[in-house]
């Protein structure tokens, strides 16, 4: 495949990593504003169409009033505040939906004008795979708070999270390898390829962990920095028994690993930063590493604040938005460094 005929599958792949991006957001803010129980069922096709009478109204609220979580934490609600938590939870579930199609239908034509090469249907096949999958584990999410404590576990909503990042980095990455067609062997030594690699890994990790802060809302808990309510290392990081529990039910443990984890980025970043600067043989190389020492300084900004005024919707939403992009850079720093485009 030439460069010509592979940009329209990389820029079709961009803009299903934007909506990726745009599901994740509202994703975010529809934890945030409690509305991801607001839709107590799962339907694919005849869940597309918005209420459209105030029959259809009623009709669904009479459905979200025998759920747990209105008879036990918004039994005073009115018709007027499920409306408000149910179109947050129903754009999202739209826009999860329209991802499908702009993945399929533009799949199928490239399919069917044999645009797509033999070497990319494995990966292109696999994100469908996981597209899939991505949207069983959302209301396998959602079920899990259907329940008499109505609150969705924090395993299923970390995985959630992460599946929708793998997703995006694994599209960004096939992306930004279809627009580099022409490569050169990479030039940058082993163990700075390994440090990035390494990079990527952490800030994944860190994004699950920022998932288990939200499961259990260990962000509204121990709102200081530098320090933890006057510690660095809280006493209460060990209360929960058996002791493993406490790195995903205990606020303090779990909110430390994330603090932990947004350090070591902290710290390794610039250093990684400093010694690609050296190895970087392209300006597009080059161009990346300085995005990547900016947005560092963003997103820890974006953290801190979200912690320091007690997780607002805006802020902690940026937060959230703020560590895909975050992701996104590192992968596209570490793509610049392995492929360096050959000279004209």
């Amino acid at each position: 495949m030439n460069n010509s005929s592979s940009r329209p599958i990389a820029y079709w792949l961009l803009a299903c990593c934007a909506m990726v991006f745009a599901t994740m957001v509202i994703g975010g803010i529809t934890r945030l504003t409690h509305s991801g129980l607001s839709i107590v069922e799962w339907q694919p096709l005849v869940g597309t169409v918005p209420p459209l009478s105030e029959q259809d109204w009623l009709a669904l609220f009479a459905k979200y009033q025998t759920s747990p979580e209105f008879q036990k934490v918004n039994h005073d609600m009115t018709l007027d505040g499920f409306k408000f938590i149910f179109w947050w939870e129903w754009v999202h579930r739209l826009l999860g939906r329209s991802i499908g199609l702009v993945f399929f239908l533009p799949f199928l034509w490239f399919a069917l004008t044999k645009r797509i090469e033999r070497a990319l249907w494995p990966r292109l096949l696999g994100f469908f795979v996981l597209g899939g999958l991505q949207g069983a584990m959302g209301w396998y999410m959602v079920k899990s708070g259907l329940v008499d404590y109505p609150r969705v576990s924090q395993y299923r909503l970390t995985a959630h999270l992460g599946l929708a990042f793998l997703i995006f980095g694994l599209m960004l990455w096939t992306a930004l390898g279809l627009l580099r067609q022409r490569l050169a062997q990479p030039a940058t030594p082993n163990a700075l390829r390994r440090f990035g690699s390494g990079l990527v890994g952490l800030v994944f990790f860190m994004v699950l962990t920022g998932g288990m802060v939200a499961g259990i809302r260990a962000g509204l808990a121990y709102n200081t920095f530098p320090l933890m309510n006057g510690h660095f290392v809280p006493d209460e990081m060990w209360l929960v028994e058996p002791w493993w529990m406490n790195f995903f039910s205990n606020m303090a443990t779990v909110q430390f690993d994330h603090r932990m984890i947004a350090w070591a980025l902290m710290a390794l970043i610039p250093i990684f930063w400093w010694q690609a600067r050296a190895a970087a043989q392209s300006p597009q190389a080059q161009r990346a590493l300085g995005v990547m020492i900016g947005w560092l300084a963003v997103q820890v900004a974006l953290g801190i604040s979200t912690l320091l005024l007690k997780v607002p919707v805006a802020l902690a939403a940026a937060h959230q938005a703020g560590a895909m992009v975050l992701f996104g850079i590192v992968i596209w720093v570490n793509h610049e460094l392995r492929c360096e485009a050959q000279s004209a």
